[in-house]
């Protein structure tokens, strides 16, 4: 998820009563609760090291302690005040995995057994940045302001600085949120892979999420081609819809492609991979090879995709990973 989602989360798990349990517990949640991300540094290795590097090891369950520990001594450094260590480490711990949670949910995901096993778990129900989420955790910070300021006018008392019953319910109307669009997204899967394209059975299929929750992309694998369909819950589905795209055969461009370390590194984060080959239009001696991964768009519309451009005598001339296909600067 976006880190304004992950810091509010981290202020109001505070606010519920978290923060009670040591000085300085506000600032300890919301370091924790973005902690995982602090492996941003590697954008300064470049595209094809960030997507190699992000949601790597600190978003893994082994690091967990790690991140709660380096939350605490940060506050403790930075604030320059005395801690109460294990009970800062414990609800450290909690903004921790409540980042790894969140970004369970959406279609990125996380490879939570690092160092063990590159795998990547994603449940695929939310976008990276949801609106509905953000309005949903802004009722936490609205509702309590507005009583105040209620409050102050019509001349009412208010012992502490309250917000607590506020913060619960947008955690839980979170939860809520993101069981509902759990429900959704096993109902947008089973409609893709319940019918027939070009004749033929999906291999697998998923659904990846929107800005509409009941407004999916429906992806189906088939032996010879990927197809992207919408799915429109509260429509019937219409399989006419589906658009075909077509695997490329592994040519000895794309072997040379593969070899590249932009390549390599895309290879591991991939899920849907879609290879594209094209001659470029003012240059027919070079082939454009991109590799695709459809969860992030189609040829239409590129979206993360690692490039090259390979000679007749199939050398790589160059390469790179960037979004849209765009190099990146």
């Amino acid at each position: 998820m976006d880190n304004l989602t992950h810091t509010l989360v981290g202020f109001f798990l505070a606010r519920t009563g978290f923060r009670e349990l040591t000085p300085r517990g506000t600032a300890i949640l919301m370091l924790a609760a973005n902690a995982p991300d602090f492996d941003v540094v590697s954008l300064l290795g470049g595209s094809a090291t960030y997507i190699e590097y992000h949601r790597h090891i600190t978003h893994s369950l082994l690091a967990m302690p790690v991140m709660a520990l380096l939350s605490v001594a940060l506050v403790r450094l930075l604030g320059r005040a005395p801690v109460r260590w294990l009970q800062g480490f414990l609800i450290a711990l909690l903004g921790v995995a409540s980042h790894v949670v969140l970004d369970l949910t959406n279609v990125y995901g996380v490879r939570l057994l690092l160092p063990f096993s590159g795998q990547w778990f994603h449940w695929d129900i939310t976008p990276v940045v949801d609106l509905l989420i953000w309005a949903i955790l802004a009722l936490g910070i609205i509702a309590p302001a507005l009583g105040r300021l209620v409050g102050s006018e019509i001349g009412e008392r208010r012992q502490g600085s309250g917000g607590g019953g506020w913060a619960l319910t947008s955690l839980f109307l979170l939860m809520c949120y993101d069981g509902g669009r759990s429900i959704l997204h096993d109902k947008a899967v089973t409609t893709v892979d319940t019918h027939h394209y070009n004749g033929l059975t999906p291999r697998r299929s998923g659904a990846f999420p929107t800005a509409n929750p009941l407004v999916w992309t429906g992806t189906a694998e088939l032996s010879n081609a990927y197809v992207q369909v919408p799915v429109d819950l509260r429509t019937n589905f219409h399989v006419n819809d589906a658009e075909t795209f077509y695997k490329a055969p592994r040519t000895t461009a794309i072997e040379a492609a593969l070899a590249t370390p932009p390549f390599q590194a895309f290879l591991q984060f991939v899920q849907y991979p879609l290879w594209v080959t094209e001659p470029l239009i003012d240059d027919h001696r070079n082939t454009r090879v991109r590799l695709l991964d459809l969860r992030f768009g189609n040829p239409r519309q590129i979206g993360f995709a690692a490039t090259a451009l390979v000679s007749e005598n199939n050398q790589v001339v160059e390469s790179y990973f960037g979004m849209g296909g765009v190099r990146p600067r």
